[in-house]
């Protein structure tokens, strides 16, 4: 069997955006649990959570526009924002940008979520609900199921090899990142982008 080694990192955690800032805050003892925002706590017995830093960029908050064209967005569920900002640092980090057609069919995705786009589709489920089939968006199915993080990532890049995704609750991006690992062993793949 092949040996696997990994050459590059990406990250967006609610430590922050990107491997070197999240590593140092981890070292730091930081916590990035606080009240949650964005929609109505009120009613929930437990108000406390770790949410994602949005910002301009800068300190490790992530923005999402760095990533992704703001009409590609609204396409999209936040976490195929998410893996596509990840995947890209990856890469950026291994300094692999495959250019020829081999390259290219000799790299694949591994990218799953415990959960995907649940947002999206407990707001498309009342959409369909409230205001009938043709008022849901064409674009609800791509933008929202799980595979389609592996999926964005490898037209973003231009991969070609095995596309595949994982769902395996809260070790998700571990299973991605052993299966992606074995499909190279076995030589399904040179290299692989992985996680969750």
């Amino acid at each position: 069997m092949r040996r696997v080694v990994v050459t590059g990192l990406g990250m967006v955690s609610p430590l922050g955006c990107g491997v070197e800032i999240t590593w140092k805050r981890l070292l730091e003892g930081k916590n990035a649990a606080a009240t949650l925002t964005g929609f109505e706590i009120s009613d929930l017995a437990a108000q406390i959570g770790c949410q994602i830093p949005f910002g301009d960029g800068s300190d490790g908050t992530f923005n999402p526009d760095d990533w992704m064209e703001p009409k590609e967005q609204r396409k999209v569920d936040p976490f195929i924002v998410y893996a596509m900002a990840a995947a890209t640092q990856a890469l950026n980090d291994a300094g692999w940008h495959p250019e020829t057609e081999e390259d290219r069919c000799a790299t694949g995705t591994m990218i799953g979520s415990g959960i995907g786009g649940i947002a999206g589709i407990a707001e498309t489920a009342i959409t369909l609900q409230e205001r009938g089939p043709r008022r849901v968006s064409p674009f609800f199915i791509p933008g929202r199921l799980i595979n389609l993080a592996s999926g964005h990532v490898s037209i973003r890049h231009g991969l070609k090899g095995p596309n595949h995704s994982v769902v395996t609750a809260c070790s998700t991006g571990a299973h991605a990142i052993g299966d992606a690992s074995r499909l190279i062993m076995f030589g399904d793949a040179d290299v692989m982008v992985a996680g969750g």
